[in-house]
């Protein structure tokens, strides 16, 4: 790869020429617009008009309102695509004329969301967890460490970073209580993920190993899975998850090609028990499932968590395989997220339901909440994902 000038953004931004994400958006004095952008620095790259002033091949994939075409095309052209972006940069067509400030634009949800799948994989966040659920029993499930336990989400209630949160209401019942109640979550949450996203679908019936990742997932992004406690708590057996996550998801606006986080490939934690042959990324030659990206929580601008997402047990490869081994399909658009990043340390916790031992405070009215994230780059440079925002509103009567 050829060595790129500095162009407008500092040493050390997160955002430089090693990372350029994708999103949509429209110039807030030409609304009516929505197209593709690339990241760079604190400006929007328009790579859609570039691409169509200097003729282009990949013209009608990125002028789109969603990054759903793109993604569908396959690996081989979002290799070209970004390859055609990196040398419109040394050639310096970018980013002149076609850089807008990220103040002067609107970032818009950059994808049509599929299917919505959240795991469960981070063995830190499932044993506190489950020692707070379950103070008398094993804190892991006998299945834990044998696959990766997840949940079917809302396709139609992920939103962009930035969108307000309105506080969910539905049945709460605590154990002393005598009967259920209804009202406005009381124990309203976080939790800080990653997320994947699908570009190439599959067929049904035909599962996607783990050697397949890289030719369906397009991207990587941050994700906030609000969770209203009191609400789970009461209709979470047997089933599962359910109204206390449904009400939103909130994602970045911005989508971290695949290829950008190569440097920050890593191994992940040993493992406990043999896998099964479909879910076993031992194989030599492999690589390394994990990616070391280093989250941060913020709650009203201060810091409580810097959880590493390196020390997730089960990685983004074993998840697609296990949501695809019965035979499900994958199509474009669909997110699977991490489940809850947390770490062995007390500063490294993903949700408050850690942070304070299930005990409060949980999120108020007003609040906001931001994740940020970095992972290693190429020649000690930073690779940054987009932020994910959201600020607590009051529940609707």
């Amino acid at each position: 790869m050829p060595q790129h000038s500095p162009h407008e953004t500092p040493e050390g931004d997160p955002f430089g020429p090693d990372t350029l994400p994708y999103g949509v958006f429209t110039p807030r004095d030409a609304p009516e617009h929505p197209r593709i952008g690339v990241r760079l620095g604190a400006s929007v790259l328009d790579v859609a008009t570039a691409a169509r002033d200097h003729g282009s091949a990949y013209a009608d994939l990125l002028d789109q309102p969603v990054l759903n075409p793109l993604m569908a095309a396959g690996r081989p052209v979002w290799e070209a695509v970004r390859a055609e972006i990196r040398d419109r940069l040394d050639q310096g067509v970018l980013p002149g004329a076609y850089a807008r400030s990220l103040d002067a634009v609107t970032l818009h949800l950059p994808f049509e969301v599929a299917d919505y799948v959240d795991f469960y994989a981070s063995e830190h966040h499932a044993t506190n967890v489950g020692r707070i659920f379950r103070p008398d029993g094993e804190p892991l499930t006998p299945n834990w460490k044998h696959l990766p336990i997840g949940y079917h989400g809302r396709a139609g209630t992920v939103v962009v970073s930035g969108t307000d949160v309105v506080r969910p209401r539905g049945q709460r019942k605590a154990p002393s209580d005598p009967a259920p109640s209804f009202g406005p979550s009381q124990r309203l949450d976080i939790e800080a993920e990653v997320g994947f996203v699908v570009g190439t679908p599959s067929a049904v019936g035909t599962p996607v190993p783990q050697s397949a990742f890289r030719d369906h997932v397009f991207g990587v992004c941050l994700v906030n899975d609000w969770s209203a406690r009191d609400i789970q708590a009461w209709e979470y057996v047997p089933l599962g998850p359910f109204l206390g996550k449904s009400f939103a998801t909130s994602v970045s606006a911005w989508i971290t090609p695949l290829e950008a986080l190569d440097a920050a490939r890593t191994a992940p934690p040993a493992r406990t028990y043999p896998l099964l042959p479909y879910l076993d990324d031992a194989a030599a030659g492999s690589e390394p499932g994990g990616l070391d990206l280093r989250l941060e929580v913020r709650v009203n601008g201060e810091a409580v968590s810097r959880p590493p997402f390196s020390s997730m047990y089960w990685t983004a490869a074993q998840q697609l395989a296990h949501m695809t081994v019965n035979g499900a399909s994958l199509r474009t658009g669909d997110l699977f997220a991490s489940g809850t990043v947390s770490g062995p340390e007390p500063d490294q916790l993903g949700c408050l339901l850690e942070l304070t031992r299930g005990k409060g405070p949980w999120l108020a009215d007003g609040d906001e909440v931001t994740i940020t994230a970095w992972a290693p780059g190429p020649g000690g440079s930073r690779v940054g994902l987009g932020e994910v925002t959201g600020r607590v509103r009051p529940a609707v009567a």
